[in-house]
């Protein structure tokens, strides 16, 4: 994995943005700037699981469902991220190109690489989204959910095998045994 690198915002979104090589993605965190780490199978498998039932559940809603090569963006007065999450809901009209900065709902998909900068630097960046309504750890390994409400001040809820879950910002009840299945006997 190479070393992060400082840039300034504009530097990074120009280098980012319009790539059509298969170049590696990189995230943007006040001023450094990371390499992204490579997905695998049960990654991709889940993503997919996702948003597929997303994308079924919410069209004709208004709201849209991106996944992975749509940033995210998030601008305070002190504080500046793009991060590519995994999968994202936007019911907001979005104008930019490139990322957008009004996702209701964010999904995360862990690895063992990703799992501590998922859990807290990026639970603690997407908080400052007044938009965000639910953010979304999935296992990739393990058939677990872990999902933080803004309702419930942002404490975990965990979900196994055999249980439900509903995501409350986008109305979709959805069964982990279904979402993992790829996994389950």
């Amino acid at each position: 994995m190479k070393e992060p690198y400082r840039t300034s915002p504009d530097a990074y979104l120009l280098g980012e943005n319009d790539h059509t090589d298969d170049a590696v993605k990189y995230e943007y965190v006040n001023g450094q700037v990371y390499a992204m780490a490579g997905a695998s199978r049960n990654h991709n498998r889940l993503t997919r699981n996702l948003t597929t039932s997303l994308d079924t559940h919410l069209r004709g809603s208004g709201c849209e469902v991106f996944q992975g090569d749509m940033k995210v963006g998030i601008q305070t007065a002190s504080e500046q991220h793009f991060y590519y999450p995994d999968v994202h809901v936007t019911c907001a009209e979005e104008t930019n190109r490139y990322f957008n900065t009004a996702p209701c709902l964010i999904i995360e998909v862990l690895s063992e690489s990703t799992a501590r900068i998922d859990r807290y630097e990026k639970l603690v960046a997407y908080r400052l989204l007044d938009s965000l309504q639910e953010y979304v750890l999935c296992s990739q390994d393990t058939a677990l959910v872990e999902i933080y409400r803004k309702r419930n001040e942002w404490k975990a809820e965990y979900f196994v095998t055999g249980q439900s879950f509903t995501l409350e910002s986008v109305g979709l009840t959805m069964a982990v045994n279904e979402l993992y299945e790829f996994l389950l006997p």
